[in-house]
This record gives C-alpha cells, structure tokens and sequence, in this order.
C-alpha cells in the first residue's frame, strides 16, 4: 500500500498556496461580521488577528523545518506530546476545515449564483476534487493562476479607492467613537478578533503539506512568514479604506462591503467582476483545502488514527481516497449548512484549539530546534484560548460535541485494535512519536 508524497513545491509555490488559502476567507467573507462586532475598533481585532497567526506561525515553521512531513501539528503533537494530543489536533483541524471548505463553496455559490448557491457550490467542488486529485502541481499551478486574478481585481479596487476622499475620519472615531473603558466594546473586540483569525488560518496549509515541499527547513518558515505577512498588509488596506470610505455601520449591514465600496468609486460598473472575484478566490481557498485536509487524513491514517486505506495514494502521489471521502462529508455540508457565519465560527473553533497543540508541542522543542523565543509560544496558546472563549455559544457548543466524538471514535478504535493485538501478544497503542517516548 502506497502512501508516499513527492517534494515536488518550491518556496515561492509554497507562498501560492498560503496565499490562495487566504485571500478568498478573508476579503469577501469576514469583513462585515467582523465589523459588526468590532465596529471602529475592528483594526484593534485585525491587529490581535495578525499577532495570533503571526505567533501561531513561529510555531508552526518552527515545528516543520523539525518534521517535515504531510499532517502539521497532527505529526508535531504526536511527536511532542503523545498520541492522544496529536490526535486531537489532527481531529480539530480536520473538521474545522472541512466547516471552512463548505463555507467556501457557499460563498462561491452565492456570488456566482444568488438563487442557487449550493447547487453551484456543489458544482465547483466536484471539478475541484478532480483536479486536487490530479496531483500537488496542478494545485499549486490552478492556485497561482487563481491568486494572480484576485489580486489584479483587489490592486484596481484599492487604487480607485484611495482617489475619494474619507467620508470618516478614523483618527477621530476611533478616538472618540469607541468606549476603550467598557467591557462589551473588548468582547465585541474579541470576537472580531477571533472571525478576523479565521482569514489567516489559510497559512497552515503550508504546514500540513510540509513532505511536499522542497527544502522544507529553509522553505516553510519563509513561506509562513511571508503569506502571513502580504495578507496582513491587504487586508489592513483594505479595512481602512472600508472604514473610512463607507463607515462600519455600512460595512456591517453589507453582504459584500467591497462591492458597496466598488460602488462609490470608478468601479462602480463591475459588480459583476468583483462577484467572479470572490467566487473565484473562494474557489482558491477550496482548492487549498482540499489539498490540505487530505494530507492531514493520510497522516492520521498512517497510525491507525483513521481507518488505513486513507493513507493510499496513487500514481501521482496524490491521496485521492481520502481527498473523495473529505469532498463526500463538504457536499452533505453544503446541502445542510444553515448559514456561512454558524460555519465560519465552528472553523474558527477547531482550528484554534488545533494551534493550540502546535504552541504546545513547540514549547517542548530543544534549543537546538528553537528559532523563535518561548514568549511568542506561550502568547500564541493564551491568545487561541481567549478566542476560542469569545466564540459565540452556538460554535462553542457544536464543536465540543464533534470534537468530543472524535475522541471516542479513537477510543473504541484504540480498544479494539489492543483486543485484536493481545491475542497476538503485541502490544497496542499507536506510537507516540520518538521525541514524546524520550520525554
């Protein structure tokens, strides 16, 4: 049974990716929940957003330049801190992206058709699937070609934009607008702070496809960085161009507070193109997930932690099986999603706690594996425990309940595995990883 992965990425494609997986959750999704929680304070949630991916992504370039291998922090739990940590990072990023790539086709299918998003969003994700099973370069070369259109369309917007002038001056409201000495304004922050995070979160896609990247010690950390960095600088742009030019209130109230943008400037007639936009960088985050996520699955499958047929691949050294069965679990998403924000919080949710392993796991890395200060590993891990806190009750509650039957799937599948195996007398439980034996 096959079940290796060729490094066939070089660094600037492994940027691609980070991009790709990005841009599409960040511009045309998040703006206006953000908004209307945060209100003027939303660049504070986008500064806490960045700071959180930024110490998130020492962690996770830290690990990987370590353990280049396709899973991400599912591989650095185990290795660090057992099976059972790596599992649960493993899990959580496995469902909080399957939630994210469902909200992705619906946003898709509602910019390209309003009557019929989920039909067209089921749509895209079957020609995605087919192409995610083509091979690692088809990805990256259809995520490049994405990537290059939407910034080419988001260049323009930014442009014209700059030419009007700022109906509201942000010095002066977020000075004298925002109550910085009441606590419902830092809940509202933080809540902001914690959907703003879930436009970052692409980054990790890089990570989890670590053991198909070329010199991953130097690439990885260079890529994670680097996405982390451009989307940070867009996406700061692009909030002070909103608040300024249309006021949160109007960007709150927008279901694509770009195009309200787009429409007080020379762009004013292309609503159609920034419709094909979005859809088109929603399409871009798919194909990433998909790419990701069936990664993460084969390495889970690799050591029993999810039934071992997973961990095929095929000629083109793609892990198709699993890229089917993840894509299967979307379309159920799709046809029974009652909205894209209940998806978005619930992503936000398992890929939070999913960072929190990875901090976890790099706080027990040696000096000799250390690039980054333990600081920016401890801020990492309060920081994704504060958001997670801030999610709304309804994402709090389902994803306890789907993580918690994760954790007693492996239990029943570890039981039943030690039975199988003591009437062979071996012994049972998965290997936790070399670094985690030594500890």
């Amino acid at each position: 049974m096959r079940s290796e992965l060729a490094r066939e990425l070089s660094g600037k494609q492994a940027v691609v990716i980070g991009l790709g997986s990005m841009l599409g959750a960040g511009v045309f999704t998040v703006f206006a929940p953000a908004a209307a929680l945060a209100g003027w304070a939303l660049p504070v949630s986008l500064a806490l957003a960045a700071a959180v991916a930024f110490a998130n992504g020492t962690a996770s370039a830290q690990l990987a330049a370590r353990y280049p291998k396709a899973g991400g922090s599912y591989v650095y739990g185990r290795e660090k801190l057992g099976a059972w940590p790596g599992f649960f990072a493993g899990w959580c990023f496995v469902i909080g992206k399957t939630a994210s790539l469902a909200a992705m086709a619906l946003v898709a299918g509602h910019y390209l058709t309003p009557s019929t998003p989920r039909i067209t969003g089921l749509a895209i994700l079957a020609v995605l699937t087919v192409i995610a099973c083509l091979g690692i370069q088809r990805t990256a070369l259809a995520t490049a070609v994405i990537v290059s259109i939407v910034l080419l369309i988001l260049g323009c917007l930014i442009v014209t934009s700059f030419e009007l002038p700022a109906a509201f001056p942000m010095r002066t409201h977020i000075t004298g607008s925002v109550a910085w000495d009441d606590v419902d304004t830092w809940q509202g922050i933080a809540r902001g702070a914690a959907l703003m995070f879930f436009a970052f979160a692409g980054y990790a896609r890089i990570a989890t496809m670590g053991e198909e990247i070329r010199k991953p010690e130097r690439a990885i950390p260079s890529a994670t960085h680097q996405s982390i960095g451009l989307v940070a600088l867009l996406y700061a742009v692009l909030t002070y161009l909103l608040l300024t030019r249309l006021g949160p209130e109007a960007v709150a109230a927008s279901d694509i507070p770009l195009a309200k943008l787009a429409d007080v400037t020379r762009f004013e007639r292309i609503a159609v193109v920034l419709n094909f936009t979005a859809a088109l960088a929603a399409t871009g985050v798919m194909l990433a997930l998909l790419a990701g996520i069936s990664r993460t699955i084969l390495a889970m499958a690799r050591n029993d932690d999810l039934p071992r047929v997973l961990a095929r691949t095929t000629s083109r050294k793609v892990p198709a099986l699993a890229t089917v069965l993840n894509a299967a679990v979307v379309a159920v998403l799709v046809l029974t999603l009652d909205s894209i924000e209940t998806a978005i919080g619930f992503s936000a949710f398992g890929v939070l706690l999913y960072y929190s392993v990875a901090n976890l796991s790099a706080l027990r890395q040696p000096a000799e594996e250390r690039r980054y200060p333990r600081a920016l590993h401890v801020a990492g891990l309060l920081a994704c425990l504060a958001l997670v806190a801030s999610l709304p009750p309804r994402s709090l509650a389902i994803g306890l309940a789907i993580v918690f039957a994760g954790l007693i799937y492996r239990l029943i599948a570890v039981g039943l595995m030690a039975h199988r195996r003591r009437s062979n007398g071996e012994t049972i439980e998965p290997r936790p990883g070399k670094d985690a034996e030594d500890a």
